[in-house]
């Protein structure tokens, strides 16, 4: 079977079973298999063995499962870079760079920038990778309680070059940081998903580590910790970035009127219009430098 007759019944098979964009999909799947750019896998003639197709079967067959493509593979793209991921991360959503250009929005000269940031639940690593990058003198801690997800996000900090200005730190939010550790901003993509709506969800989330998906019964738990403990870690001035649930914003709200050493500045939109930043600021009069 020929390149473009493979790409052609994979197409249809994930169709089939309802695989959302089964076309890009087929052609991500048979670039990373063959190792070709996007040029050459419809330039390429060649004709798969029996070998071949056994090997690219095997990788159809996990998709089919509804294996994640992004699992598959061994990564995702992000920023319009290429991240590692693995099941013991979340794959990267588009909606998290809402969250990166807020806190980037807050800052003047973002190549004078030599503050600190704090990158709670960090994962795969994404946001730490990201504003180390964008910020190139800033001091980065990115924190997260799961050993695996920390040796990811070690690997991605090394391939894109950051690994000496970000340090990576072990242990659940808050509690492994000294208690006079402070930073100009604090920034998170908590868990946020109701485990009431886990069965109506899309069966590819079943794949993802549940720890870094859902938080109780409202999918709040996670704000619930994170927001009253932030300002004893935040500088006079200092901002705290919160990537949020659709339908959290009411939650949210009365979640920050109960804590008087921050203030709720604004809620962010996302591209379909749902609300997805909390961008909270210390009650103080002098500002981080910026």
């Amino acid at each position: 079977m020929k390149t473009r007759e493979l790409y052609n019944l994979t197409v249809r098979r994930f169709n089939r079973v309802g695989i959302p964009d089964a076309d890009f999909e087929s052609e991500l799947l048979l670039r990373f298999f063959l190792d070709l750019d996007r040029t050459g896998l419809f330039l390429d003639e060649r004709e798969l063995n029996d070998t071949e197709l056994e090997k690219f079967e095997e990788l159809v067959s996990r998709r089919l499962a509804r294996e994640p493509l992004s699992y598959i593979i061994g990564e995702h793209e992000f920023w319009s870079l290429a991240f590692e991921v693995a099941p013991d991360v979340l794959i990267p959503r588009p909606e998290t760079a809402l969250l990166i250009e807020s806190l980037l929005e807050l800052i003047k000269t973002p190549s004078d920038f030599n503050g600190t940031i704090l990158d709670l639940g960090t994962g795969s690593g994404i946001i730490a990778v990201v504003l180390a990058l964008e910020l190139p003198q800033a001091q980065v801690v990115a924190v997260d309680r799961s050993e695996r997800a920390l040796a990811v996000a070690a690997r991605n900090l090394k391939r894109h070059g950051v690994a000496g200005r970000v340090c990576l730190v072990q242990g659940d939010w808050f509690l492994p940081l000294q208690p006079r550790a402070k930073f100009d901003f604090i920034v998170s993509n908590p868990p946020y998903v109701s485990e009431r709506i886990r069965l109506s969800l899309q069966p590819e989330l079943e794949f993802e580590p549940k720890s870094a998906l859902y938080a109780g019964d409202d999918g709040m738990e996670a704000y619930r910790r994170i927001i009253p403990s932030s300002r004893p870690h935040l500088n006079d001035g200092g901002s705290l970035l919160l990537e949020i649930g659709y339908d959290q914003e009411k939650m949210i709200r009365r979640l920050f009127s109960d804590i008087a050493e921050l203030e709720l500045i604004a809620i962010k939109k996302d591209f379909n219009g749902h609300p997805r930043v909390a961008l909270a600021r210390t009650v103080d009069e002098t500002r981080v430098r910026r």
